[in-house]
């Protein structure tokens, strides 16, 4: 069966007319998926029950419970949801306060490697369609308490662009959730074809995956730095506007006498001059069962000294809370453990 979440409101309008429903359905449909989340056509009472009996044959909503869930002593939650053929993703859902911000995936697993992850430990196993990444956000049983989506899950969003725009246009279009552009950031590695796309096709917030300003150290960490490296990404930043309300962030894992020193502060301070931006201080997370011997994260004292520095010398810095790191919620710990 076709499914229809993900669909843009022209291609709903196609795909009614397609089965003898006048072109307005489309508009109805797209108001029964994205905005009153039906889960059955059963429910979309404005459309003739013929056209009900045609839609029920021919296509499939496209929600999906989530299959698994955990919680965390900090009231993260995460979920297990199936996705392609016998893969799973997870989704992170963080309340905090007023707000309520979803992690969502958007590849099962991710081909990008980096050292620290342990989500790149699991091999790349596909892209998700546009329905995948919305159903994360749709089906969560907290849906209605969202207030910001970042695309920090599995995979490398840009390495999955036309998906990932798609699942942004629904968000944000006014026939769809109608969700302002500012309420969702994408994360990237800085894998500049899809990173560029992205700059250019939307409106939302972009964080790029630092780690370390030094070629040759970044490389060690991250497979992407041999190919586009990050002085490259900040080169592309630099030509768009961040004065206004789009924002750049830089997320950055302080690892022990590794990336969080003086000739490394130094470092960022030149790489990002002249670039509008904050940086968030990440706490790294160890892989319980398979640590590696040759990163430890920093400890509090010298993140705090880092996140000093750097906000007096221009460029606020934070340290960013860890959340659910005993459910594996926490950056880079999605490996599907609620699977097993």
């Amino acid at each position: 069966m076709v499914t229809l979440l993900g669909r843009t409101l022209n291609e709903l309008q196609i795909e009614a007319q397609a089965i003898g429903l006048p072109k307005f359905a489309g508009r109805q449909l797209a108001e029964w998926l994205y905005q009153k989340r039906a889960t059955s056509f059963d429910v979309m009472t404005n459309i003739s029950l013929q056209g009900r009996q045609q839609l029920a044959e021919r296509y499939d909503t496209g929600f999906r419970a989530p299959v698994a869930e955990a919680v965390s002593t900090d009231g993260t939650k995460k979920y297990l949801f199936p996705v392609l053929d016998g893969q799973y993703v997870e989704s992170v859902y963080i309340p905090d306060g007023d707000r309520a911000t979803l992690c969502v995936s958007t590849q099962a697993g991710c081909k990008m490697g980096c050292r620290f992850c342990m989500t790149g430990r699991l091999g790349f196993h596909g892209d998700l369609a546009a329905s995948d990444i919305l159903n994360q956000v749709f089906s969560i049983p907290d849906a209605d308490k969202l207030t910001n989506i970042v695309y920090m899950g599995e995979g490398e969003p840009c390495n999955n662009i036309d998906e990932v725009l798609r699942s942004i246009e629904v968000l944000t279009a006014s026939w769809g959730c109608a969700w302002s552009p500012h309420r969702v950031t994408v994360s990237s590695v800085g894998y500049l074809p899809g990173l560029k796309r992205y700059l250019d096709e939307s409106e939302c917030h972009v964080a790029i995956s630092l780690h370390n300003p030094f070629h040759e150290e970044r490389a060690l960490l991250m497979p992407v730095e041999k190919v586009y490296p990050i002085t490259q990404v900040i080169d592309l930043l630099k030509k768009y506007d961040w004065q206004h309300q789009r924002r750049v962030s830089f997320e950055y894992i302080c690892f022990g006498g590794q990336n969080d020193t003086r000739r490394h502060a130094d470092a960022l301070l030149r790489l990002l001059q002249d670039l509008p931006c904050r940086i968030n201080l990440i706490r790294f997370h160890t892989d319980p069962e398979h640590p590696d011997e040759l990163l430890q994260g920093s400890d509090e004292k010298q993140m705090e000294w880092m996140r000093d520095y750097l906000t007096q010398r221009g460029i606020t810095t934070t340290i960013r809370r860890s959340r659910g790191e005993d459910i594996l919620a926490a950056c880079g710990m999605l490996v599907n453990s609620l699977k097993s």
